[in-house]
């Protein structure tokens, strides 16, 4: 029998469900946590704004493929990190945010920091409870984690009073239940022999292929399905790398000329929201075979006519195994040539020696340089939004971005856990310079850390993915609030401790990247800051 604080128990419930990272900015509410992750070896890792700690503890899990962990103290520290926990909700990300509370005989009395906290977290997480007592700690971080990865994973929300981490309990008085992994669902057997029934019918089949990918254990089903159907495969979210780019099932530019065409669209784990145009963007008639973890989200939006509920990775092992016959190879070349027609168009800017630089070059110049366990964080619109058709992304390579609530700052927070997890890749940082505003001290915590990002700054002095649009309609006379100035950022880097490097021509652009990346090995994080020419590539695009 041992007697620790409630913050030990803390600590050794997250260590036995192998959490190596907490994140944090730190309140007298949970600072005995603190302590408790020093005893269990748990490295705490401090941000300057609480939303980072909650983006941080989103990119942990994107990373690790297990849940992430942050801590924040209470009152204006949960309300912080609210903005993040809505993030990881809408984009399926399983999350424990732990928050602090006043002393619970002085609840609703107006101690510092007191709030309903409970309420205000209800609507963005799949759980959210006070603990009730210390002795009861491990038990409650325990359901926190099979909540969280159960089903369509999200974030789960635990408040842990002040007297609660303060009193001490008997570490053996409840060793907990014992660690599992998360219960995942293959299709029911009936729906699987239905949707084998439709791909075997169908002349013009397609695949769609979303994040939930991410939390199958068999990401490469993926490239076993291409190499047997010889369909058309769209890979989005966390599946991007899913297939090598010269794989002859893989395209991403000719998306919307399949979707006009198709008779059989199979879709893993992809809502039909603003991205398919709410299931409008498919052809009307064709069949849809819908895959989600989510029950509700199966026929949302648009009529299927096979629903399953069911993991994206078990899913297709069900279908291969009831139908892998290759299909006429007519349907992939014409997609091809949509596909090669539209990369074409593409090219005069990759290879523009302008100035300022184009932004299809600049990312031409960062793709040459992705090492092939390197991770590529997105924080912004039209940049970033570019960057996704340019970067050729690979496994073990990871694409991170906000996902469908379209967050922007995310970005510190998925650098500093992808820099904590994966030491040995580089993490690019891909950001606009808009982004770069909302979270931009981080640097200070980064560089205080040795947590080496690589951000490379697209900026077009605006925020361009709703200027563009505000300027169509209203004229530039009436377009207000989306302008920017071309701002020296990368002396924001360096004065936080960082390396920084500003570009204005395209022949600056890749030594200024060469240097910056001598920065990173040598543990500083360092910002090539570059002035953007104005590009037609993404006109058109929606911003709402």
């Amino acid at each position: 029998m041992t007697m620790v604080h409630g913050g030990r128990l803390v600590a050794k419930a997250l260590k036995r469900h192998g959490t190596t990272h907490l994140f944090t900015l730190c309140g007298g509410h949970i600072q005995a946590i603190y302590d408790g992750c020093l005893d269990e070896q748990i490295r705490v890792v401090d941000v300057r704004h609480e939303q980072t700690a909650g983006h941080a503890a989103d990119g942990y899990a994107r990373v690790t493929g297990r849940p992430g962990v942050c801590a924040v103290t209470a009152g204006p520290g949960v309300t912080d990190v609210v903005t993040a926990a809505a993030n990881a909700q809408r984009a399926g990300i399983p999350l424990i945010i732990i928050g602090g509370a006043g002393p619970s005989q002085l609840a609703d009395m107006g101690s510092l920091q007191d709030m309903n906290h409970l309420e205000l977290m209800r609507s963005i997480t799949k759980w959210s409870v006070r603990v009730p007592e210390t002795r009861r700690i491990i038990e409650y971080v325990d359901a926190a984690f099979r909540v969280a990865q159960a089903d369509l994973p999200g974030p789960v929300f635990l408040e842990m009073p002040l007297d609660l981490l303060m009193n001490f309990g008997d570490d053996t008085d409840l060793p907990g239940t014992t660690p599992m992994a998360p219960p995942r669902a293959g299709g029911d057997p009936h729906a699987i022999a239905r949707a084998a029934e439709q791909l075997a019918k169908a002349e013009r089949p397609m695949a769609i292929v979303g994040t939930q990918l991410r939390w199958s254990s068999n990401r490469e089903v993926v490239k076993q399905a291409a190499d047997a159907w010889g369909i058309p495969f769209f890979l989005n979210g966390m599946a991007r790398g899913a297939l090598p780019q010269d794989h002859p099932s893989f395209f991403s530019r000719s998306r919307r000329q399949a979707l006009g065409r198709t008779d059989l669209v199979l879709v893993f784990g992809t809502p039909f929201d603003f991205r398919l145009d709410y299931g409008r963007a498919i052809n009307p008639d064709a069949k849809v075979v819908q895959v989600d973890l989510e029950g509700k989200e199966l026929g949302r939006n648009r009529r299927v006519d096979v629903a399953i509920d069911g993991d994206t990775g078990l899913v297709i092992e069900q279908l291969l195994a009831a139908h892998a016959q290759k299909k006429a190879s007519s349907w992939l070349d014409e997609i091809r040539a949509a596909e090669t027609k539209s990369r074409a168009k593409m090219t005069a800017e990759i290879e523009s020696n302008e100035a300022p630089v184009n932004p299809l070059r600049l990312c031409a110049e960062i793709d040459k340089r992705l090492g092939k366990n390197d991770i590529v964080v997105g924080d912004g619109g039209d940049f970033v939004a570019t960057a996704a058709y340019v970067l050729k992304m690979q496994h073990p390579q990871i694409w991170m971005d906000p996902g469908p609530l379209g967050t922007l700052g995310v970005g510190p927070g998925y650098a500093m856990a992808a820099a904590c997890t994966r030491p040995d890749a580089v993490t690019w940082l891909i950001y606009g310079d808009g982004s770069f505003g909302l979270n931009g001290l981080e640097f200070e915590a980064l560089a205080r850390q040795k947590l080496p990002v690589l951000a490379v700054i697209g900026n077009d002095a605006g925020w361009t993915q709703i200027r563009r649009g505000q300027v169509e309609l209203y004229g530039d006379q009436r377009a207000v609030a989306t302008a920017l100035d071309y701002t020296h950022y990368e002396k924001v880097v360096e004065a936080c401790g960082g390396v920084g490097f500003w570009c204005e021509r395209p022949e600056e652009v890749g030594p200024a990247l060469d240097k910056a990346l001598e920065a990173i090995r040598a543990g500083k994080p360092a910002c090539v800051n570059v002035k953007l020419a104005k590009s037609e590539f993404r006109k058109g695009a929606i911003s709402v």
